[in-house]
């Protein structure tokens, strides 16, 4: 029979990495020292696999890179879908704008880092090169890995391998770089309160909760089994939303079509760009819900589950999906611009948040830096080490601002394309346009900062922990 098993074969290594990397983080010190994600470690296991192994057997293409793709595109609807975080009134400390304001600062920061950098090399490296620091470190793999496969189609050759390949650097500074933070922090007194005496609880170190150990409720059911399974329901809805983001999207191609070659362009780059779309349409089926009084039936637990393994599937294919004949062509500046990164956004974060926030400092620090170097799930495992419970307003503020978040980061995404340009028609203007973007959401951020940190915003600037006396 003439079937496709491609794709098949590549959601069972994945499955079967993850299997194997729970294990290992279950038995091994050093994965539970440094809370490395099993996602992460199953996409090592598997990528000289997939860049030896199975090509020396035949198997030399695979669905790895469609399955980032579509599940990125998923998660973003998942969590989309997911009821609005109910207002908090008198909830003040500008927890929620600040953390807004903290995750912002690292698209503008490392994109300008990455396009000042990529300057020194041009014309050897393609214009968008250095933007791949804020999309791997602060938006993750599937961002990286969407608007890359586009930046292909304008004349980069292995961008989608290099997106995913600083996205992976990046979990990797989340990792060690947040460990680091907390022991020093530990060290240091940056901690207050119990802190670190939360690092006790073995759960969150092997990453299996013992069996002598209360369950938590992962999800709860909306619907009759009799009639239809309530992860089926839940599933069903994300998908269906997805298929509206699609035909959205073959619309606009449509469209776009009469406005000849520019428009044609402009549509090929959009379908890179399908996540915030989707989460767009996420957004409209979800008023609708509202509008219709059957938000009842979604379970943002049961939505949380389906973003959960969507990304924990995301990041380990990504990784594998890295090619590492393209790795090896940009060593030097994927080298050279992570390594600044990493440590640009080690020191700042702990200076701008010890002045800006003036409540759980320690733990909001964590949150945003393991955000800006990874995804949602590295900062909220740092922020788990310490306040295991979430406790503190940190996860909830964060929860608060991602809207505003998402919102104010829409300019940027949509210019994201402005390098390429530059490339493919032959000026630079394009290039200034897009550092005169990331100007205007530095300067977003700095007003933000001087806002909440008052007189603090420059005292003892010699420090990267502020200490009141």
């Amino acid at each position: 029979m003439d079937f496709s098993w491609k794709i098949v074969i590549d959601a069972g290594a994945i499955a079967l990495a993850i299997l194997i990397a729970t294990l290992i983080r279950a038995r091994f010190r050093f994965f539970q020292k440094y809370l490395i994600p099993n996602a992460l470690t199953a996409g090592f296991i598997l990528l000289p696999i997939y860049n030896f192994v199975l090509p020396s057997m035949g198997y030399s293409a695979n669905k790895l890179g469609e399955l980032v793709y579509h599940l990125l595109n998923i998660s973003f609807i998942a969590m989309t879908l997911r009821s609005s975080p109910p207002k908090v009134k008198g909830h003040s400390g500008g927890g929620i704008l600040g953390m807004a304001g903290g995750i912002l600062s690292g698209y503008a920061l490392q994109a300008l880092l990455g396009l000042g950098l990529t300057l020194f090399f041009l014309p050897g490296l393609f214009p968008s090169f250095g933007l791949f620091l804020p999309l791997g470190f602060a938006s993750g793999p599937g961002q990286s890995y969407a608007i890359g496969k586009g930046w292909e189609s304008m004349g980069f050759t292995g961008a989608s391998t290099v997106g995913l390949t600083v996205a992976a650097i990046g979990y990797l500074w989340g990792c060690f770089g947040g460990i680091w933070l907390i022991n020093h922090g530990r060290r240091k007194g940056w901690l207050e309160g119990e802190g670190l005496s939360k690092m006790e609880d073995r759960s969150i170190l092997t990453g299996i909760v013992p069996r002598d150990k209360e369950r938590l409720i992962g999800s709860r059911l909306t619907t009759d089994s009799d009639s239809i399974d309530s992860f089926s329901f839940h599933t069903a809805a994300v998908v269906f939303t997805y298929l509206l983001s699609y035909l959205f999207l073959r619309f606009l191609t449509w469209l776009l079509h009469f406005a000849g070659p520019t428009g044609m362009e402009l549509a090929t780059n959009l379908w890179g760009l399908n996540f915030v779309f989707s989460a767009i349409i996420a957004i409209f089926v979800r008023k609708l819900v509202d509008a219709a009084k059957l938000d009842y039936l979604l379970d943002d637990d049961t939505l949380s589950r389906i973003t959960g393994f969507s990304v924990d599937f995301m990041l380990a294919g990504s990784i594998a999906a890295i090619s590492l004949t393209f790795v090896v062509e940009y060593w030097f500046p994927i080298a050279l611009m992570t390594t600044l990164c990493g440590f640009m956004t080690l020191v700042v974060t702990p200076w701008m948040c010890s002045r800006m926030f003036h409540d759980s400092r320690f733990e909001r620090m964590l949150m945003i830096y393991g955000v800006n170097t990874g995804t949602l799930s590295t900062g909220l495992a740092l922020l788990r080490v310490t306040d295991p419970e979430f406790k503190t307003r940190v996860a909830s503020d964060y929860m608060l601002s991602a809207g505003l978040t998402f919102a104010m980061a829409i300019p940027f995404v949509m210019t994201i394309n402005f390098p390429a340009w530059a490339y493919t028609r032959g000026t630079m203007v394009w290039y200034w346009a897009e550092i005169g973007v990331s100007l205007v959401y530095l300067g977003v951020v700095v007003a933000i900062y001087l806002r909440l940190a008052g007189k603090r915003a420059f005292a003892k600037p010699g420090q990267v922990w502020y200490k009141a006396e």
